[in-house]
């Protein structure tokens, strides 16, 4: 049967929203064959350039974007893959220099759905339709092929081993910070996390590990050393020796072992903020450095210079002060508390939401008594989630919190209070709650 084609990435995503989304909280399971078995049938777009794989708990989508922008500025067609999206969808898809064509993205998805259309859960591995995940990879994968690209960075959408993007075989696989996550699907220690992270690993392929707890780091060094894959650990291959973090962005001096890529110490900035942004400086420069042999250091600054975020510590309005921050693990969000409360010392105000598969008890504690007034909300509708069960551990650090359902709602009184106050609010806890306040105050400033 023939379809109407796509028009835009919209239309995909319209289209994309029909099939199970793990992002929603809807229940799969996890393996890779359905994946390969329409990657091939595509004619395996994956392989059509080099790539970088990255997973992580924390710091994945900045190191991932960075390594991009290092390799775009050091002249290669680099595509970036990563996730969420905070509010576009094709904001998942895009070139290292930005926007990808609309014309290239639909026309990589009228291939994927000539792939399902007209098919039922029988005529696929596992009895099971292609997932909304899964086929956002498989169009990203044929889109940069359609785009000409030479190389693409790749971060996972959640894991590692079962992954959907595990079906690439790349050049250097990236590892950043791990913490406990997403427990429910990948384990309930630290050991187990690993593991499924430690899964993209590729046999005889080196391998740029973020400093890990001991925990971590055993069970990648060990899957390295299975695998015959070179790990580099960039704790032991780069230092940060001075930190500065601004407003609008974080510079820092990092110095190298001896090749690694280059000896001694040199200044670098990117737009994101935060001190963890010097430390994903470090490992995007070494990752990009496993891949581009002659890294120069002009366009590892021009790259890193220009890898902004949305959502990674935004600077959002500045009368008053709202910084976005998606951070939703504890360690995460005590980075971003940290900055916050460095860079905004006087009156602080704090919107949080996350959604139900998150430690919030543990994120309470975290915030403790540091904010002038907690407002607690919901992330919006596109995610489960249990304000009631937020409000009560937020309750148990600071009684003086409140509960407002709606996040427009929530966040319209809180800029209210920030304005009366003089104070700076800090919106966190979800990327889907930061799209929520993006788009208000978008509508706001029109």
């Amino acid at each position: 049967m023939d379809h109407a084609r796509f028009s835009d990435s919209e239309e995909v995503y319209t289209w994309l929203l029909d099939f199970v989304n793990v992002e929603r909280g809807q229940a799969t399971v996890f393996k890779l064959d359905r994946m390969r078995e329409l990657a091939d049938a595509l004619g395996a777009p994956e392989r059509a350039y080099r790539t970088i794989h990255v997973a992580g708990s924390k710091g994945k989508g900045s190191v991932s974007t960075m390594i991009a922008k290092i390799l775009g500025a050091s002249g290669h067609r680099t595509g970036l893959y990563t996730s969420p999206h905070l509010l576009q969808w094709k904001e998942r898809i895009a070139l290292a220099e930005g926007e990808i064509e609309e014309a290239e993205t639909a026309k990589a998805a009228d291939s994927v759905r000539a792939l399902v259309e007209g098919k039922s859960a029988r005529d696929f591995p596992g009895y099971e339709l292609p997932t909304y995940f899964e086929l956002s990879t498989l169009i990203a994968f044929e889109t940069f092929r359609l785009a000409g690209c030479d190389i693409a960075v790749i971060e996972t959408g959640l894991g590692g081993r079962l992954d959907s993007t595990n079906i690439v075989e790349p050049e250097a696989s990236v590892i950043t910070p791990l913490e406990l996550e997403h427990t429910e699907w990948l384990g309930d220690t630290i050991d187990k996390i690993a593991f499924e992270k430690g899964g993209i690993v590729k046999a005889g392929k080196p391998v740029c590990v973020a400093p890990q707890v001991p925990e971590a780091m055993a069970v990648l060094e060990r899957i390295a050393a299975d695998r015959g894959s070179r790990l580099f650990d960039v704790g032991k291959l780069a230092r940060v020796e001075g930190c500065e973090i601004g407003r609008r962005g974080t510079r820092a001096t990092l110095s190298f072992a001896e090749g690694r890529p280059w000896a001694g110490s040199r200044e670098f900035a990117t737009p994101l903020v935060g001190e963890i942004q010097a430390r994903n400086m470090a490992q995007a420069i070494v990752a990009a450095a496993l891949v581009e042999e002659r890294l120069d250091p002009t366009a590892v600054a021009a790259g890193l210079s220009s890898s902004g975020l949305p959502a990674r510590f935004e600077l959002a309005s500045e009368d008053p002060v709202v910084v976005l921050d998606g951070a939703h693990t504890p360690a995460s969000l005590s980075l971003a508390v940290e900055s916050f409360e460095r860079l905004f010392p006087g009156p602080k105000l704090l919107l949080f939401a996350c959604a139900i598969d998150k430690r919030h008890g543990e994120l309470a504690r975290v915030v403790g008594r540091r904010f002038d007034g907690i407002v607690v909300t919901t992330p919006g509708s596109f995610k489960k989630s249990d304000p009631d069960a937020v409000l009560a551990s937020f309750s148990a650090v600071d009684p003086s919190c409140r509960l407002v359902p709606d996040p427009v709602r929530a966040f319209d009184e809180c800029l209210e209070r920030a304005r009366s106050m003089g104070a700076a609010l800090l919106v966190t806890g979800s990327f889907y709650l930061c799209a929520e306040v993006s788009r208000r105050i978008s509508s706001k400033a029109t």
